[in-house]
């Protein structure tokens, strides 16, 4: 990781810190101190190096102030007493900043550990193959965080065709465990009891708002954008119903298509508001493409300058037909991008059909063209 690099690489500095008080020391007049620089040196090693580094750091600059009293000023000033006593000082506190800090991380560390193992224990990866499918997924947390996400996805055969479900829901922590856990058991159930994708869309509405009608305070303005999907028997047509989610993208010879619905619909949870349609757009899937699903941890993350995160150049490649590789190689992209910290949970599932039975062609919509979409 960059973030790992650019600490390592930060644990000279209080090295450099001190050598460049000797060098300022010897090479400018006696009027001129270093002892402010030495001060800084402590402080720079507390949150960069360990208690032992940190303690060496002080007393290394200790050793300087006081050897620069010894051979320049010659003589024992009060001014260097109080200098010398100060540094001493500062080494007693920047050891006691390092082990508050170490501390803090500590229990950061523990509780991310935590949440990662909540979010496997609720989250569980799809089967490597789910019917004619291969099947890859990914999950990344925010490295800003320690609570547990709202990020979900779930593969199913059926005797429909294969469905799966990504969605993002709104907010951390055990209320969005909860809405996560009520949305995947609502769409296993779906799955086996409703027959037209429109119905399995309508069931998680209902749940949705069944979970929201349960919480309260900021819980009950809950919702949750998802991309609900269903592959024909055959493997050559996608069926896809937005809820305001990020568009899937169809990777297929050297191109990355966004998958755009015609008619955009509210998050989940809020249909309430916008009736109980749910269009549905279909799309021819090519043999050999890989159909990717990500939630907005992907195209929402910025780089040091605020730029957000575009999958589509990076996915405007060649590719084996491989979910695993794609992720991989989105996923690397994405941490170069960011410098290896993510502001959000990131989700993302990537299936390809068995070549057999599947059409060829470029990924048309049957009953609307696909629109690219542009900018980030």
């Amino acid at each position: 990781m960059e973030a790992t690099e650019r600490r390592r690489r930060l644990r000279w500095l209080p090295a450099a810190v001190i050598a460049g008080a000797v060098v300022l020391d010897v090479a400018t007049p006696r009027s001129i101190s270093v002892f402010p620089l030495l001060a800084a040196a402590p402080s720079v090693a507390a949150p960069l190096l360990s208690l032992r580094g940190t303690i060496i750091t002080g007393v290394a600059a200790t050793l300087v102030g006081a050897g620069d009293v010894v051979y320049l000023e010659r003589d024992l000033t009060q001014r260097s007493v109080v200098a010398l006593v100060s540094l001493a000082v500062l080494t007693c506190t920047a050891a006691v900043l390092n082990v508050l800090l170490t501390r803090d991380r500590r229990q950061l560390r523990t509780s991310r550990e935590v949440a990662a193992a909540v979010q496997r224990a609720v989250l569980a990866d799809p089967p490597p193959r789910v019917g004619r499918l291969a099947v890859a997924s990914r999950y990344e947390a925010a490295h800003e965080e320690a609570a547990i996400g709202g990020d979900l996805f779930a593969v199913k055969e059926t005797p429909h065709g294969v469905r799966m479900v990504i969605a993002d829901v709104r907010g951390k922590g055990l209320q969005a465990v909860r809405t996560v856990n009520a949305l995947l058991g609502s769409f296993h159930e779906a799955c086996d009891h409703r027959p037209d994708l429109p119905d399995v869309v309508r069931q998680l509405e209902d749940r949705m708002q069944a979970t929201i009608g349960q919480a309260g305070g900021e819980e009950a303005e809950s919702f949750a954008t998802a991309v609900v999907a269903e592959l024909s028997p055959d493997g050559s047509v996608v069926r896809i119903a937005n809820r305001g989610h990020p568009a899937p993208l169809l990777v297929h010879d050297g191109q990355a298509s966004p998958l755009e619905p015609a008619t955009p619909s509210l998050p989940l949870g809020l249909g309430v508001l916008g009736g109980d349609d749910v269009p549905v757009d279909r799309f021819d899937l090519p043999a050999g493409a890989t159909l990717v699903l990500f939630t907005d941890g992907v195209d929402e993350a910025r780089d040091a300058d605020g730029a957000f995160f575009d999958p589509v150049p990076v996915l405007s490649r060649p590719f084996p037909p491989d979910p695993g590789t794609v992720l991989d190689a989105l996923l690397a992209a994405l941490f170069r991008h960011t410098g290896g910290n993510l502001q959000d949970d990131a989700a993302l599932l990537a299936v390809t059909p068995d070549g057999d039975g599947a059409v060829t062609g470029g990924g048309q919509r049957h009953d609307a063209v696909a629109r690219p979409r542009h900018g980030g």
